[in-house]
């Protein structure tokens, strides 16, 4: 069994003898998992491992990508997991045990015997009442010790970066700015599309704090969306949706109480209507002026919901005033059921949206990473159809794999992110534990790899099928259809797709803030003062994409009979506009 966030392996016999365990087995995608980690950030804040208390995170994994203990990695430092974690790839503790869903937690006394277990999320209460009981009652009989145990953090020794697990990017074209969620800073990040930062909102502790741009905070942002001098916020781990208007400096609460929300319906008014984990959004039109409401992935219900901006109403539903929250599609099952009636429907913990409102698509796409499918939601009447990937039965979350099909036969292993190109008619996937980018014709219903190898990593090729990605959680298209970046997660970067060359580059990100307008670029450099005899050479102009990788190649030939004259004079100057 591998560890994390140990110095070493621990055993019952030894390093946990006297201490009462919590085991905590989870798996990293699972957004129920990710649901009681605050409790047990409450619960070892309570109880120290010297009060005897020690919580262990046991990793069973679902999806194959789940057991490489990088990965797992990975997740501990987003997650902020502070206890030691084993990594039961093969699911050897998971059986023996006899557990059987995620997440279960199960309580051992300090001999390493069985107290209690308790199955799924929702049980804070329970876990408090019966772990001060089992502590108190050991301490009292004389069998707790008040050792320490070798916990080494990963996240002392990470190296400082830009960005850290950045969950998604959003881009307004009309601007030529990009919103990236910062999700490890707790941040958002406003940028030009040469890579200049513009504004930084939040970070880098996490908060819920409103008002000025300088002092607002978020917990774990992942969905942006940007029109404007606005940018629309899926601040997950708040449970709330955040708008930031840039142009008054300001940051407020649309929806959310800041606590996670168990309605399954809503229809309050957005601060008063608890919400659960949002994991991404985009704006769209209902029943009313143009961008009227803004349309959520409600993972932790597994819906998707509606944020009315302005009075409008849903497809077949009644009206909405501005400022109501209410479900659009989904039951709150976990299911992979398509259905003409969307509160009949079912999701896995939708994650990713993207927008094609024009005929004959009308719909909104949606990556349902539970059940490793890309669904449709029709703006006309709301009926959910499968695009790619799962299979047919509504009950099989585990029909993922990476196969590049047709409708049913395509699979994919937990997509994240969606991205619409209408000039092209193409929906872009960021098809996360499988680490490639994607593309599926919604006419045929093919989906075929456009980058990335299969395996983790961060090469730039720079072509599309020698560059590898890690993870990415979001996509989105810029410049009319011939960019694509992406937010590779796990390498804690975005990147650039230039669909024209197929080559994939870095995207720089200058750290000198401008909060401000940008200055205007400089005329075009003037081309250095050459002899009247001098030969010329026209080249037509290339265009280049921020941090695009640009190979020139250049062959000088000689006269017959000449040669250069070493120790002579000579110079190379190389100017660029923009």
């Amino acid at each position: 069994l591998e560890w994390l966030n140990t110095e070493g392996p621990l055993s019952l016999n030894k390093e946990l003898a006297g201490k009462v365990v919590l085991l905590d087995f989870f798996t990293y995608c699972c957004i129920n998992c990710m649901h009681i980690l605050p409790d047990l950030h409450q619960l070892e804040k309570k109880h120290s491992v010297k009060d005897g208390l020690v919580v262990v995170g046991v990793h069973s994994a679902k999806f194959p990508n789940e057991k490489v203990v990088d990965n797992v990695r990975s997740a501990v430092l987003r997650y902020d997991i502070c206890h030691p974690v084993v990594n039961d790839s093969e699911a050897c503790l998971w059986n023996e045990l006899e557990v059987s869903c995620w997440p279960t937690l199960v309580l051992l006394g300090p001999r390493g015997n069985l107290l209690f277990s308790l199955v799924g999320e929702g049980h804070r209460d329970r876990l408090m009442f019966f772990t001060d009981r089992a502590l108190r009652y050991y301490r009292e009989q004389g069998l707790l010790k008040t050792h320490t145990v070798g916990i080494k953090l990963y996240r002392d020794s990470l190296p400082p970066s830009v960005l850290s697990f950045p969950g998604k990017v959003a881009i307004d074209n009309s601007k030529k700015r990009l919103a990236i969620a910062d999700t490890g800073h707790h941040r958002i990040l406003v940028v030009s599309s040469a890579g200049q930062l513009l504004h930084v909102i939040g970070g880098p502790e996490s908060g819920r704090q409103d008002g000025d741009l300088s002092k607002a905070s978020f917990n774990s942002p992942q969905g942006v969306a940007i029109k404007g001098d606005t940018v629309y916020v899926a601040d997950t781990e708040n449970h709330l949706i955040r708008k930031i208007d840039l142009l008054e400096g300001r940051v407020s609460t649309l929806a959310g109480v800041g606590a996670q929300g168990t309605d399954n319906e809503g229809g309050a008014m957005g601060p008063q209507q608890p919400i659960s984990s949002p994991w991404d959004v985009t704006l769209g039109t209902a029943g009313g002026v143009e961008d009227n409401v803004l349309w959520i992935a409600m993972a932790g219900t597994h819906q998707i919901w509606a944020l009315f901006l302005a009075d409008g109403k849903l497809p077949k539903g009644s009206g909405s005033k501005a400022g109501t929250c209410v479900r659009w599609a989904g039951s709150g099952s976990e299911e992979n059921r398509n259905n003409a009636y969307p509160h009949k429907a079912g999701f896995a913990q939708p994650s990713g949206l993207a927008l094609a409102p024009e005929e004959p698509w009308s719909c909104l796409y949606v990556a349902d990473s539970e059940s490793s499918t890309i669904r449709t939601l029709a703006l006309k009447d709301g009926a959910v159809k499968l695009l790619v990937g799962g299979e047919r039965d509504p009950m099989n979350l585990f029909a993922f794999g990476d196969v590049d099909e047709k409708g049913v036969g395509a699979k994919l292993q937990h997509p994240l992110g969606v991205a619409w190109a209408p000039e092209q008619s193409l929906l872009y996937v960021a098809d996360s534990y499988n680490h490639k980018i994607k593309v599926v014709d919604p006419k045929t219903k093919q989906c075929s790899t456009l980058a990335g190898t299969g395996e983790a990593g961060e090469t730039l090729g720079p072509e599309f099928n020698e560059s590898c990605f890690n993870e990415p959680g979001g996509i989105c298209v810029g410049d009319r259809g011939k960019l694509l970046y992406v937010a590779d997660t796990n390498n804690h970067q975005v990147k650039v797709l230039d669909l024209a060359s197929k080559t994939v580059s870095l995207f720089p990100i200058s750290m000198d803030c401008t909060d401000s307008v940008p200055s205007k670029p400089s005329g075009p450099a003037k081309a250095p003062m050459l002899p009247k005899s001098a030969a010329r050479k026209e080249m037509p102009p290339v265009a280049v994409s921020a941090g695009q990788t640009l190979v020139m190649s250049l062959t000088l030939s000689l006269p017959e009979g000449t040669k250069l004259t070493e120790e002579a004079p000579s110079c190379w100057a190389l100017s660029a506009e923009g």
